[in-house]
């Protein structure tokens, strides 16, 4: 089986998300290193598929991805 690309592993952010959290490490693991081999820096994710579409929401997400080494932005 190949490796998750940064999309798929984008989508399986999306889904732990909408499940409580599930997993929420595992994916974002995957997500790392799908970056590293896409050779890209940070993540985008669209503000519209959280489940906490506010502010504080998204400064929490993007907090708890950087102690995991793992930059993420916002799509406008």
């Amino acid at each position: 089986m190949s490796e998750p690309t940064v999309a798929q592993a984008t989508e399986s952010i999306y889904a732990s998300l909408r499940a409580d959290n599930a997993d929420i490490d595992g994916h974002i693991a995957t997500l790392k290193a799908a970056l590293a081999r896409e050779g890209l820096k940070e993540a985008v994710f669209d503000p519209a598929k959280l489940a906490h579409n506010n502010r504080a929401g998204r400064k929490l997400m993007q907090a708890y991805f950087r102690q995991r080494g793992v930059t993420v932005t916002f799509s406008s």
